[in-house]
């Protein structure tokens, strides 16, 4: 493992004494955990931690846990954050019953905040659940009288199961291995796993589970830890924390988490904008998984060798398609520490074996990497270092001259993706190849654009169209803003943004998925930033009318919010998707937005908040204020950074990285 500079320690213990109280009860854990809204799950985790542990619901959800289902299956140790499918994860349950049939959650009791989960169940037991990186702790008391036994399914699994194994190495231990299979049944991982309880038990197979019966009086507490590498890492990870009880855990996953938060200070907002904020903070900061275990650094790769980390720490656990277009770019800003890594992990792939899904070699549950290129080129232009970029640019080449183009919205992708490389081999000073794939990008948009979505018609409303993914014509033709010029000069500036007006006034647009959610931001590229304003403003607050699911219109439109406090937090069949929802949600509501991901600049509009400060490396700070606002709908007059005017709606990276103060200033305000 590399060692952490004198500079990050600074970072990381300033971050932590910034608010004088703690920004934990502002995170809602239950948001989004109920029915298809969200699909999250209110698990016990710390930041990037390959472990998050809670109950799963009887029947579940995708992430296995839902608000509105009390009846559990157990308490299982990883799960993937809103992804979609059929979940992933659902590792080596527990359920403390005799029988495992009909226990539930007494709702009343339950309470989460990061780090922790707590309730009762109705067969008397009372469960605590907290985690480090790589261990789940898990805390049973059972009521007098009662008889400590807990059941143990060594091949619990969201998804198809490939291969479990368990071995009883004491009283007290168990080891074993499980491979599973990856979201939407893509590809496999693999998981080695030590089990200890801190009283000896008796082992007696009970069906597919293993039963475990404890002599002694409750409580129990059992920790689960989890490597990529073996059963023997896996102990060894256990031993890093044994020392720790309880309650020392819980306090450093809470500590862990508050340095996290603690690194965007909002004022004013209501309630239920400040915790829809930080909960959506929270779920920014759960992938990808930081898996190096090993002593030297190893990490399997994905071409199923092991490999050694060498002045890095290895990430794996991407859902890019996603992720690409907020998470990544928001994590550059709140944790940039760790983006070098996440970056040269995700460079790896392109030299270990890399799918746009799941290969057969992962080491942990994961999604996809489309667009990992365009990703990669965002985060150099913004600083970070990539050292094995270079390395990496082979598989780029590979990977572009075999994207698939059987639909135009295949073909939309790959043109950023093009467009992406050639910026790439800018970087690395291939000028023939810059120009070649700058080339290709735009003839490729251009051809597909003017066959499919130049003339707007009557089939441009319907899902699925031409074989689009998730989206209708209308919602593809928006779909890589790089080549905004060229659509202005077919169609015509103001043409252009009249087709805009009418894709909104007619509910076209699609918060539900993330093909189209860039697309508010286009009205200040074409010189109406109002639009811009008034389209976040009631995304963020407004109910409104919403035609479209992901995969589908609905049978009748959905009319509220896009965003809600509440367990049922987002439109029907809108998938959280491991952050990229909560990263729009928080970029919004500071007034920034990265429109197109591979240029180091966002798109401003009128932030939710009075002021917003962004905590950056070196004790810069970066305040976002309101000037003259009296009412949150009220016109932007001017902006100003450092106390100069801005000539348009847009700030570069490296200006917020070097701290200073932007200034939104209102019509009819005092300057």
């Amino acid at each position: 493992m590399k060692a952490i500079s004198c500079l990050l320690i600074a970072f990381l213990l300033h971050t932590c004494m910034l608010s004088a109280q703690s920004l934990l009860p502002e995170v809602n854990l239950f948001l989004g955990t109920s029915g298809d809204h969200g699909q999250l799950a209110p698990a016990a985790n710390v930041p990037f931690g390959m472990v998050q542990v809670c109950p799963d619901s009887h029947p579940r959800q995708h992430a296995g846990y839902d608000y509105a289902v009390p009846t559990i299956s157990g308490i299982s140790v990883n799960r993937l954050s809103g992804v979609g499918g059929q979940g992933c994860g659902g590792n080596l349950s527990l359920m403390p019953d005799t029988a495992g049939v009909d226990v539930r959650i007494v709702k009343s009791t339950e309470k989460a905040q990061p780090g922790y989960y707590h309730a009762k169940l109705s067969n008397g037991v009372n469960i605590e659940l907290t985690a480090t990186r790589t261990t789940a702790v898990e805390r049973f008391t059972w009521q007098p009288g009662l008889q400590p036994v807990l059941l143990f399914a060594p091949a619990s699994a969201f998804e198809r199961v490939f291969h479990s194994d368990y071995q009883t190495l004491s009283s007290n231990e168990i080891g074993g291995t499980i491979a599973a299979a990856n979201t939407c049944g893509n590809g496999r991982y693999t998981l080695y796993y030590y089990l200890h309880t801190d009283v000896p038990f008796h082992l007696e197979p009970a069906g597919n589970r293993q039963k475990l019966t404890f002599t002694e009086d409750s409580p129990v507490e059992v920790r689960i830890a989890v490597s990529p590498l073996s059963i023997e890492d896996a102990r060894r990870c256990f031993l890093e924390t044994s020392e720790n009880d309880f309650q020392t855990i819980r306090q450093q996953a809470a500590e862990a988490w508050e340095s996290i938060l603690s690194r965007v200070e909002i004022k004013g907002g209501d309630k239920d904008e400040r915790t829809l904020f930080y909960t959506s903070l929270f779920r920014t900061c759960q992938s990808p998984l930081q898996v190096t275990t090993g002593k030297n650094g190893e990490y399997p790769g994905t071409d199923g060798k092991l490999h050694r980390a060498e002045g890095f720490d290895y990430y794996s656990s991407w859902s890019l398609w996603d992720t690409y277009r907020t998470k990544f770019p928001l994590l550059t800003l709140i944790v940039p520490e760790r983006m070098s890594d996440m970056m040269q992990s995700l460079a790896v792939l392109y030299t270990t074996g890399k799918r746009d899904w799941s290969t057969d070699a992962e080491c942990v549950p994961t999604v996809r990497t489309e667009h990992a290129i365009a990703l990669l080129l965002d985060s150099r232009l913004k600083g970070i270092e990539i050292p094995n970029l270079a390395e990496a640019y082979a598989g780029m080449k590979h990977e572009v001259a075999n994207l698939p183009l059987k639909s135009p919205d295949q073909c939309m992708e790959a043109s950023t993706d093009l467009w992406a490389l050639s910026r790439v081999a800018d970087l690395l000073d291939k000028p023939a190849d810059a120009a070649l794939y700058r080339r290709k990008g735009d003839s490729l948009f251009c051809t597909v654009w003017d066959r499919e979505f130049r003339y707007v018609d009557s089939t441009y409303t319907r899902m699925r169209q031409n074989g689009l993914y998730q989206g209708t014509r209308w919602q593809y033709r928006w779909a890589a803003p790089q080549f905004l010029p060229q659509m202005i000069e077919r169609v015509g500036k103001d043409s252009l943004e009249a087709q805009l007006t009418t894709f909104f006034a007619q509910n076209l647009y699609n918060q539900g998925n993330e093909p189209d959610i860039h697309v508010p931001y286009l009205f200040n590229r074409l010189g109406s930033p109002g639009k811009t304003q008034q389209t976040i403003f009631q995304l963020l607050t407004q109910p409104m009318t919403h035609i479209y699911g992901g995969n589908a219109e609905y049978a009748s439109p959905y009319i509220g919010k896009a965003f809600k406090n509440a367990p049922e937090a987002y439109c029907p069949e809108m998938d959280e998707d491991d952050g990229a929802m909560s990263a729009w949600y928080v970029f919004s509501a500071m007034g920034l937005y990265p429109l197109i991901v591979g240029e180091p600049s966002y798109e401003l509009v009128s932030p939710l908040f009075d002021e917003t400060v962004l905590h950056l490396p070196a004790g810069k700070r970066f305040v976002i204020r309101t000037v003259g606002r009296e009412t949150k709908e009220q016109p932007v007059l001017e902006i100003r950074l450092n106390n100069r005017k801005l000539s348009d709606y847009r700030i570069s990276h490296h200006d917020i990285a070097k701290g200073g103060v932007l200034e939104f200033i209102y019509c009819g305000g005092n300057e």
